[in-house]
């Protein structure tokens, strides 16, 4: 435990480096940098994230302690505040990276930073559920939580940037990268191919938790590939499908009827890639359409206990997939629309923007 005056200094430190500006990089730049993974380029790279973490790290933490309701004061928060200000603390004692043994020592050190924060999402889920539960015993939620929402949106965005930043970083150190791979960006990933992996992942989830699971059927152009990130394709229509073959389970488990198939279909449009995820699975009500991009909503009749044990990704939970979802799709450009039917199914269009000509700054 850090001594009284150390706290102190360090939470002056994350003062003055939150007031900082960040920088943005476009992802052109991060493809056209990348592609030449010289020793020269990743000194270069480590040295700009020596200076650009502590900033965007700062930032975030200095939000953690300001928040309404007493949410800073949640157990849960209070616990990835933590993981912030440690992250600060090592980024900022580490020495100037003036040569390659400093570049490997500092990558080592950041790809620490990453593994910590691995369970940010869930561990800042469980303190919005505990502001849920004492706030909210009946089902209307206050206004004021639009707040909330809004520093969600941000600080989950945020991570987003500092991860690919991170990842994109350590990734250039693979020695044997695939053909068409620049650090996390795939130049020629196959839509296709990722449903296929997602699709597989969501089915085993529900097989395991029902016994059974709907068949998916995915259309599309198995040659079409297009550069894009593949962990971030494969979580969106990971939690997409994984919504789709519940809502379908939970409407035909006692149904003498066919199970309908989950249908994905994959479109090269001229602006965007579209992948729309189609389902039978009743809809959702048109009262409950505006509240599935917030992060206090879940259709889970049991959302997860937050004191019980934790086992691994279930088909309903928190209810932060799917805006989390969407963050990545804006991320780069992109969205996610829900189109319901109520008493049919739902449609789920997941709009990507084509990545390599991208010259505007990330967030």
């Amino acid at each position: 435990m850090a001594s009284e005056p150390v706290a102190r200094a360090v939470a002056e430190e994350v003062g003055r480096w939150g007031s900082m500006k960040q920088t943005g990089v476009s992802l052109r730049y991060m493809m056209e940098f990348g592609s030449r993974p010289t020793e020269r380029n990743l000194l270069l790279s480590a040295q700009f994230l020596h200076k650009e973490l502590p900033i965007r790290i700062a930032r975030r933490a200095l939000e953690l302690d300001s928040l309404p309701f007493g949410l800073s004061r949640k157990p849960a928060i209070l616990k990835v505040r933590d993981w912030y200000m440690d992250s600060f603390r090592d980024i900022r004692f580490f020495p100037e990276v003036r040569s390659r043994n400093d570049e490997l020592a500092f990558t080592q050190m950041i790809k620490m930073i990453k593994v910590r924060h691995n369970n940010v999402v869930p561990t800042m889920a469980l303190g919005v559920q505990q502001l849920k539960q004492e706030q909210c015993r009946t089902k209307k939620i206050p206004s004021g939580f639009d707040e909330i929402h809004e520093f969600l949106d941000r600080f989950y965005m945020s991570r987003i940037g500092i991860r690919m930043l991170i990842g994109q970083h350590v990734a250039l150190h693979d020695p044997d990268p695939e053909p068409g791979v620049i650090g996390l960006i795939n130049t020629k990933l196959s839509p296709i191919q990722v449903a296929q992996a997602a699709s597989e992942d969501a089915r085993s989830i529900c097989l395991r938790e029902y016994g059974s699971a709907p068949d998916i059927n995915i259309y599309g152009d198995p040659t079409f590939t297009f550069p894009y990130v593949a962990s971030h394709l494969h979580l969106m229509l990971f939690e997409l499908v994984k919504n789709s073959l519940r809502a379908v389970q939970e409407r035909y488990m006692n149904s003498d009827k066919d199970v309908p198939p989950v249908r994905i279909i994959v479109a090269d449009g001229a602006e965007d890639v579209t992948i729309k995820v189609s389902d039978e699975g009743g809809g959702i009500p048109r009262s409950g359409l505006p509240r599935i991009f917030t992060y206090l909503y879940s259709t889970a009749k049991n959302p997860p206990d937050m004191d019980g044990p934790c086992e691994g990704v279930t088909m309903a939970g928190y209810g932060y997939g799917l805006p989390i979802s969407r963050l990545y799709a804006r991320y780069f450009g992109g969205d996610l629309q829900i189109i319901s039917m109520e008493g049919y199914g739902t449609d789920a269009y997941l709009h990507l923007s084509r990545l390599g000509d991208s010259e505007e700054p990330l967030p």
